[in-house]
């Protein structure tokens, strides 16, 4: 990828709302993304060289990577179509959305349902700026916002949430593939227990971290991706670690958490790991 597209810039630092008057928060081009990694990893063009060179000393460590984010980006699209198709959900937080890739969250949803509302949040000021332009023409069910998913309480109350998002009416909250980026001593089951007590009955949680019962290969990767990202990272989870998110939860369509590509799968002939020294762990669930 070259240059930042002509007013990627001026768009991801131009704070709107309740954040008007903050100083802008610049990309860092100096380390790798994970935003960035991941759109490589499924194929995209939104990346740079430190983040295809971080991608490539990942594959060595782990080789069915690139599957893997295939598999989950799969996943993804199956849980949303899901849920709005048969669960007749029309309001999404996606949390850690990442570059947009099509098909996008709110494009799934509206072929069900055309006026559904879909947040995305993202602490990466260059997913801001591409999902800004992305959504430019389509404010009026659409906002993409600029905010750390730790961040419950601002996330609820930033003004686009209070726009779009109707509390009292169920909810869809996705953290697909981005809880590994919290560590534990930020301690993420309770960021989870956070999100899902704001939520009215009926709504869904989408869930999947990546997880691994090798330990070495655990913090062999943890440890890598600390150090590549400048400490923007958590950690890979063991499945029972993983298991712990739905707590106190009702899984919808499967028995217990599972490998992603095992839940509702559609037939499809798609993305399949050749290996599985880690896998993208998880499942969906509903509010009691």
């Amino acid at each position: 990828m070259g240059p930042c597209p002509k007013g990627l810039r001026r768009c991801a630092g131009a704070p709107r709302g309740r954040d008007a008057g903050r100083k802008a928060i610049q990309p860092d081009f100096s380390k790798p993304s994970v935003a960035r990694m991941y759109d490589w990893l499924i194929g995209g063009r939104d990346n740079y060289p430190v983040d295809r060179e971080a991608c490539e000393e990942l594959l060595r460590i782990a080789p069915s990577t690139r599957e893997l984010a295939l598999v989950n980006r799969a996943f993804l699209v199956r849980a949303v179509r899901y849920l709005a198709e048969e669960c007749g959900i029309t309001q999404y937080i996606d949390h850690g959305s990442g570059l947009p890739t099509s098909p996008n969250v709110h494009q799934v949803v509206q072929q069900f349902h055309p006026d559904a509302r879909v947040v995305y949040v993202d602490n990466d000021p260059i997913v801001l700026g591409h999902g800004r332009m992305m959504l430019a023409e389509d404010t009026a069910t659409t906002a993409v916002i600029l905010q750390d998913m730790r961040n419950t309480e601002a996330i609820f109350e930033s003004d686009e949430v209070r726009r779009l998002i109707d509390r009292n009416t169920p909810i869809a909250c996705l953290f697909v593939s981005v809880l590994h980026c919290v560590p534990e001593k930020d301690d993420p089951w309770k960021l989870v227990r956070d999100v899902a007590r704001r939520l009215p009955p009926g709504s869904r949680l989408v869930i999947s971290q990546l997880a691994s019962d090798d330990g070495q290969l655990r913090s062999d990767i943890t440890q890598f991706m600390r150090e590549i990202t400048g400490g923007n990272w958590g950690e890979v989870r063991s499945l029972d670690e993983v298991g712990r998110f739905f707590e106190g939860l009702e899984l919808v369509e499967a028995q217990a958490p599972c490998e992603v590509s095992l839940w509702r799968p559609d037939g499809e002939i798609g993305p399949r790991q050749k290996t599985k020294e880690w896998v993208e762990f998880g499942g969906v669930a509903r509010i009691p």
